[in-house]
């Protein structure tokens, strides 16, 4: 297929950073989960049931849906199987498949498919070469990851994660442990090899500023252009920002899609609504 140039509006165009040059995308959230009792929080964060789908939106606008070889979520590793009340990430990934053209079969589970999910990571992981790299989106806790890791390493293929690029933005992300003998992203690295290439972008948060990044906390005011939009599937998008059962306006985790495919780490609700402009075409990919 050949290859689309997408220019989004007289703001933004397609301006990669770390590298990015159109190659294969992999990301894990961890989400809603049944109650853990063991864990001094016992359920999960509410935040990626909107962060996922506004990921996905930056990939779709692009045209890059074919990109996208892995998408995990509620991906707390060793919390009771199944989410608590609906499984809110699960309705956020059939609606980007429905709106967006993403394939369903990269979207995984870990609640259900954590077997499968950790396979098809390390799958990704293990086939990447200099001119094949991956670029994994570190949107959950480390645990799930390094069991994907340790996989490719126990598979004899652990050269191939010199051309694995990890982008993160959470310290918590990467050292929360929600048992004790549950790994960080030191850990990973070390069991690497130090081979995997790591960027760290500024916390996609601020909270005291609600035009700056992608946490307004309160203030929805700043993505009504979502709830307006003339688009049904941007106005899904803003439902899926708007379920938060804390009533917090908190999708910062795309930050780091918005980072590694338009090139800012300084994104926001203004620059999300240009970048979006009139919508999503869900027609365009490239290959």
């Amino acid at each position: 297929m050949l290859l689309i140039s997408v220019v989004v509006s007289q703001t933004f165009c397609h301006a990669e950073s770390s590298g990015y040059d159109h190659n294969r995308i992999a990301m894990s959230f961890d989400g809603n989960s049944a109650p853990d009792n063991e864990y001094k929080w016992p359920t999960g964060d509410p935040d990626d049931w909107g962060a996922l789908p506004a990921s996905c939106a930056i990939i779709a606008k692009l045209g890059l849906q074919d990109k996208l070889v892995h998408c995990s979520y509620n991906n707390f590793i060793d919390a009771p199987a199944g989410p608590d009340d609906k499984n809110q990430l699960k309705i956020s990934a059939d609606g980007v498949v429905k709106h967006w053209g993403f394939d369903r079969g990269v979207f995984f589970d870990v609640t259900k498919q954590q077997r499968q999910a950790i396979q098809n990571l390390a799958t990704e992981m293990s086939k990447s070469t200099a001119e094949d790299p991956l670029y994994f989106i570190h949107a959950g806790l480390s645990e799930f990851v390094y069991l994907a890791v340790e996989e490719v390493v126990q598979s004899g293929k652990a050269d191939s994660l010199t051309h694995v690029h990890l982008v993160s933005h959470s310290a918590f992300n990467e050292n929360e442990q929600r048992r004790p003998h549950h790994r960080t992203w030191n850990d990973i690295q070390k069991l690497s090899g130090n081979r995997i290439k790591y960027t760290k972008i500024k916390d996609q948060n601020d909270k005291g500023n609600a035009n700056h990044l992608w946490h307004s906390d309160n203030d929805f005011s700043v993505w009504y252009w979502m709830r307006d939009h003339s688009q049904e599937d941007i106005r899904w998008m803003y439902s899926r920002l708007k379920a938060h059962r804390g009533n917090v306006a908190d999708i910062s985790d795309c930050g780091m899609l918005f980072y590694l495919l338009v090139g800012d780490a300084d994104g926001g609700p203004e620059k999300f609504r240009e970048f979006i402009g009139d919508g999503i075409d869900s027609t365009l990919h490239s290959k």
